[in-house]
């Protein structure tokens, strides 16, 4: 029997095998501030609707 190296898909069909980074430069936002402003930008909608 063939053993599996590393944990790969032998067989990926061409995807692409995205890891975890640590980048210092990138834009970090807490998923509590994602769910706010998603909140606020409905009720901002949702208002507009009633007005007009």
């Amino acid at each position: 029997m063939t053993k599996k190296r590393g944990g790969r898909l032998i067989s990926s069909a061409g995807l692409v095998n995205y890891y975890e980074s640590e980048d210092r430069r990138a834009i970090h936002i807490s998923p509590i501030a994602v769910i706010v402003v998603t909140a606020a930008i409905g009720v901002f909608i949702a208002a507009l609707n009633l007005i007009y």
